[in-house]
């Protein structure tokens, strides 16, 4: 598709020299995580992005269209070091974890390993039961990049991201080619960019989840404009799914259930809580029927041992303020969570008071309450910051998208204010593009007031609709 085509009632917001803009920014992040991670995976990325948006940058600026920078980008800055990451060099941490989980759960039907024989810190697995369900595929013998989770979690992201831009697309009940098109192109944009492109390429878990999350509001933005009583559900079993697969998705369900109820009612809000709620323990059950044998598990490695609170600690160890705190001594730990605890209780209590009225007041708060408890985490890393980050990108690049025209409404051409004739409320039609005559009445007139009623009081030889 080229320059010319891109047109912002399909909600595709590219343009050429915005996507230079990007790409260079994109390069300059890039080159600094080559020069700041001192080699490793993000270092490996690093180099590898910083070639792949560099030239995408200097593509957009004689392509004449943004099918090449954008796939430029896809092939260079995530495909290319994702295959040699997971190839030529050792697994990650993450990708370790994920695999051994879904080794574990084939062989005892847990993911997590007893009390027992948690000898060190890889031996944990801080991922809820259904995360495993990436390490399958290695699990069942395929080879090389075909069983690496890293592949999987980049289809599963770009395939969920993809469906959530096509949700909020404008034309998306006509089937619009050009729509499809752009929901396309703005989920490679997104895996692309260093936001995702980076932690999937070196087998981080969270883009799926932030997906799931993009795809939830995707629904709940849809259900304001056609009223479908099944997007509720939809959007509960995305976050549902989330919610099996990791903690940093929990927030989301709070938020979205204060929005629908706030919004819509709260019917709808119970049906989301409950699909979200039915969802989650299901999904668990299936990944991990051998907890209901050992649920200790659960709570030493998805509880305790993110807070710090087991023998060996977790090596998320960024500089914010609750890690800052959490390693002044067994006081300022308890200190740490103390403060998340209560910045919960706060958060919660805000959706009371003041629940978001809309799906951007929904991104907004959500992007808060999980930046938040970020930085007050007694065990915490930069990386977790691609969730409010993400959040926050995906409501600019809907900004657009929700707002429908052409084929999903008809323009609405002005009608002529009502005013009384003969005591009655009575509208002039549009010039053959305004709203239907019935639809007019039912806005305008009294339920009392009926066609019939103005018939009879208009005078002999008077059309219907004279003003």
């Amino acid at each position: 598709m080229r320059w010319y085509a891109i047109r912002p009632e399909h909600g595709l917001g590219f343009d050429r020299r915005r996507l230079v803009i990007w790409y260079a920014a994109f390069a300059i992040y890039a080159g600094a995580v080559t020069i700041c991670s001192g080699g490793g995976a993000d270092g490996t990325w690093g180099v590898w992005a910083t070639v792949g948006y560099a030239l995408a940058a200097i593509v957009a600026t004689r392509s004449r269209g943004f099918s090449a920078p954008l796939l430029s980008a896809l092939a260079i800055a995530l495909l290319a070091p994702m295959a040699w990451l997971a190839i030529r060099a050792p697994a990650t941490a993450d990708v370790s974890v994920v695999t051994h989980s879904a080794v574990l759960l084939l062989r005892t039907g847990s993911p997590y390993l007893p009390a027992g024989q948690l000898a060190t810190w890889q031996s944990y697995n801080p991922y809820l039961p259904a995360m495993a369900l990436f390490g399958l595929p290695g699990a069942l013998g395929l080879p090389g990049l075909l069983g690496d989770p890293r592949l999987w979690l980049t289809a599963t992201s770009a395939v969920l991201l993809a469906v959530a831009f096509w949700m909020v697309a404008p034309h998306r009940s006509s089937r619009c080619g050009a729509c499809r098109s752009a929901a396309a192109w703005c989920a490679v944009f997104a895996v692309a960019s260093p936001v995702l492109a980076l932690p999937l390429a070196v087998g981080i878990t969270d883009p799926p989840v932030i997906a799931l999350m993009c795809f939830a509001l995707a629904c709940a933005a849809r259900f304001r404009n056609t009223g479908s009583l099944r997007l509720p559900l939809v959007a509960g079993l995305a976050i549902g799914f989330a919610c099996a697969m990791k903690a940093t998705a929990w927030p989301a369900l709070a938020v979205l259930a204060a929005m629908f109820a706030a919004r819509d009612g709260m019917r709808v809000a119970g049906r989301f809580v409950a699909a979200s709620i039915l969802t989650t323990l299901a999904l668990i059950a299936l990944t991990a029927p051998g907890l209901l044998a050992r649920p200790a598990g659960l709570l030493q490695n998805i509880v305790l041992y993110p807070l710090g609170m087991t023998q060996h600690k977790t090596p998320a160890a960024s500089p914010m303020p609750g890690h800052l705190l959490a390693v002044t001594g067994h006081a300022g730990h308890l200190a740490a969570i103390g403060l998340l605890i209560a910045a919960a209780l706060v958060i919660a209590g805000s959706l009371v008071v003041r629940p978001p009225a809309d799906v951007p007041a929904a991104t907004r708060r959500l992007a808060l309450a999980l930046a938040v408890m970020f930085v007050l985490a007694p065990a915490t890393r930069f990386g977790y910051f691609s969730y409010p980050v993400a959040l926050l990108g995906w409501m600019a690049m809907t900004s657009r998208a929700g707002k429908p025209a052409g084929h999903d409404q008809p323009a609405v051409e002005p009608t002529v204010p009502a005013r009384a004739v003969n005591g009655v409320e009575r509208v002039r039609q549009g010039s053959g593009r305004g709203e239907p005559l019935s639809r007019a009445m039912h806005y305008l007139l009294p339920e009392r007031v009926t066609l019939a009623r103005i018939r009879h009081r208009r005078k002999p030889g008077e059309h219907p609709m004279t003003p």
